[in-house]
């Protein structure tokens, strides 16, 4: 299915929101997206079909397509199937056995015989993305509509390239996806992460002393997009999984610059090669974790041709604060990497990441426990399975507890299992966006054992929120406000906002004089917080909390530091600000009248 082929059925299915208005790639259309997916469901995907870029005054050719993944409903039909299916055909691959009789052997073999279409498929001669051709001083770079999605990114990036790379001996290829930055004309950032598999083709071609190839597709059937951010295991090929999904092979041509293949179909194809001994210093740029990322040394690739389909679409996404477009996309890789999960903790029985926690930060798992223990053994399994290594914060819970997503439900469940005893703080890798570690790529990480109803701990003397502040201001002079979440539990939650002035520990310290009346403490800024808005303080304290610094146990009591971090705490990185939308911007938006978001959402997701 082409991009354009997706456009229709969008269109068919209610799915799309065609903006006609002149809008600019320089904050306008991303702020505009951002918006649209706060909407309930999602919003609808968008379809800019007048785009310019005011600084130079250019008007380009192209349509851009946003928030195309950006609801449940969209990824199904883009999938072409549900997502459980998916999951479901998986599993049962997984757990082939050698047939009995003579009718198992018939069914194990078409079974088998349908997987030859989940390997992609080499062709020969040029594809569709190949009809326009540019090389050397016709590349240009800026010809595309590549957006800028927040007014203090170091400059424009594409954020759904898909990027085709392989092993030094050719016998490996990756699909990935990572923010390439806009450095010139015929300069592209390449911001794989050490962890990230490209990453670890370019050390082998650093080794060597070699230039890597680099191709870089957008666009072309969603799926290829999705399954760019597919987390297999090392070496295994992603667009197995457009095979695997679609039933038909992915179909590729051979870049012209340089050996890698990409889908026949896509839009665009950016096509370079990376010195191993050039590295450029690469954003700020406003991330899905809602903060920016800082400026980072990263490779360059130089672009030697860039090829297109005669009448392309430009797809992108928008990052920054919860919710959006990979909220969507999350919930379907969750789902259908459950069985492969299985495989390495077997009593696994389900798993879920808020898109309140970044994903990365936050982890909320149900389990068989069989023994003491167990679901400790759990967390150094989830720390060790791929991309789940990269998370902070992990929960687990036993079989009894609620559904993963009936939040409220799963809270009081947890807060009636929680004690001191519960908690395990370990250290391990991060990921490279996440700014809250003392050290970049390495940091505290918190698992919660809420699977056992023994170690119960006696609820607290309720005061009213009114009377509890003024006890906690006389301790706390530079507490501000405060609200208690979940008071019928044995650990209610007391949210106390604050104007540092020290080390907080030493506040929380000093609260144990109250320790009849208290549980659970956190501690937030003042200043960009709502102590009333939960979906938003799950953001931020997750974010911001490394657990071997910022969780504080007295008694009975458990404390987090959700502050951000500064020499108080003896945090000596720079701490990064968070993504906020440029008012004359949505003023402008709004004079035009395609901005439609309620007031009332704009300040919920704090934008």
């Amino acid at each position: 299915m082409s991009l354009q082929k997706a456009i229709k059925l969008l269109r068919n299915n209610d799915e799309l929101r065609v903006i006609d208005e002149e809008l600019d790639i320089y904050l306008e259309i991303p702020h505009l997206a951002y918006a649209e997916v706060k909407k309930q469901n999602g919003g609808k995907a968008l379809l800019f079909t007048n785009v310019v870029d005011r600084k130079t005054g250019k008007k380009f050719d192209e349509d851009v397509l946003m928030n195309v993944f950006g609801s449940y409903r969209r990824c199904e039909l883009l999938f072409g199937r549900t997502i459980e299916s998916v999951a479901e055909e998986i599993e049962k691959l997984l757990h082939l056995k050698p047939p009995a009789g003579f009718m198992e052997k018939i069914s194990m073999a078409k079974e088998l015989f349908s997987l030859k279409d989940i390997f992609p498929k080499r062709l020969k001669g040029r594809g569709e993305c190949q009809e326009v051709v540019f090389k050397e001083d016709e590349v240009d770079l800026y010809d595309l509509p590549v957006l800028t999605t927040w007014e203090e990114d170091g400059g424009p990036f594409i954020t759904m390239g898909q990027v085709y790379t392989q092993s030094l001996d050719g016998e490996m290829v990756n699909l990935g996806m990572y923010r390439l930055q806009v450095y010139s004309k015929n300069r592209l950032g390449m911001h794989w992460q050490i962890h990230k598999d490209s990453s670890h083709f370019f050390d082998q071609y650093q080794k060597e002393g070699k230039k890597m190839p680099v191709s870089v597709a957008i666009g072309g059937d969603p799926l290829y997009t999705w399954c760019a951010t597919a987390p297999l295991p090392y070496g295994v090929n992603e667009l197995l999984m457009y095979g695997l999904v679609k039933k038909t092979p992915a179909q590729l041509v051979e870049s012209l610059t340089t050996p890698l293949y990409v889908p026949k179909d896509v839009d665009y194809v950016i096509e370079g090669w990376v010195d191993p001994d050039k590295f450029e210093i690469e954003g700020p740029f406003g991330d899905h974790t809602g903060y920016y990322t800082l400026k980072e040394p990263y490779p360059v690739m130089e672009v030697s041709c860039i090829t297109k389909k005669k009448k392309p679409t430009y797809l992108a996404t928008v990052v920054g604060k919860p919710p959006l477009e990979d909220k969507y996309m999350g919930w379907a890789t969750e789902r259908i990497f459950l069985p492969l999960l299985k495989t390495t903790a077997p009593d696994l029985i389900d798993y879920h990441m808020p898109e309140s926690g970044a994903f990365h930060n936050l982890i909320i798992a149900k389990m068989q426990p069989h023994y003491k223990g167990h679901a400790k053994q759990f967390m150094h399994a989830f720390w060790g399975a791929g991309q789940m290594s990269f998370v902070k914060h992990a929960i687990f819970v036993d079989e009894e507890a609620p559904q993963l997503t009936n939040y409220d439900s799963l809270a009081i469940y947890i807060l009636n299992r929680l004690s001191p005893k519960s908690l395990f703080i370990s250290e391990g890798i991060l990921d490279a966006l996440d700014h809250s570690s003392p050290e970049p790529l390495v940091g505290g990480k918190l698992g919660i054992d809420a699977t056992n109803d023994k170690a119960l701990v006696d609820a607290p003397v309720l005061l009213e929120d009114d009377v509890l502040f003024a006890k906690v201001k006389e301790l706390v002079p530079e507490a501000v406000e405060l609200t208690q979440y979940m008071p019928s539990t044995r650990n209610p939650v007391t949210v106390i906002a604050v104007e540092k002035r020290r080390n907080l520990k030493q506040a929380f310290e000093a609260l144990v004089d109250l320790a009849n009346h208290l549980r659970v403490v956190v501690f937030v800024d003042k200043e960009k917080n709502d102590i009333f808005n939960p979906y938003m303080l799950i953001w931020r304290v997750a974010n911001n909390i490394d657990a071997q610094r910022d969780v504080f146990v007295s008694g009975l009591m458990i404390g987090l530091d959700g502050t951000n971090k500064n020499a108080l705490d003896g945090y000596t990185r720079e701490w990064p600000g968070d993504v906020e939308c440029t008012q004359s911007v949505v003023d402008s938006l709004k004079s035009k009248g395609v901005w439609d978001l309620d007031d009332s959402e704009f300040e919920k997701y704090q934008l």
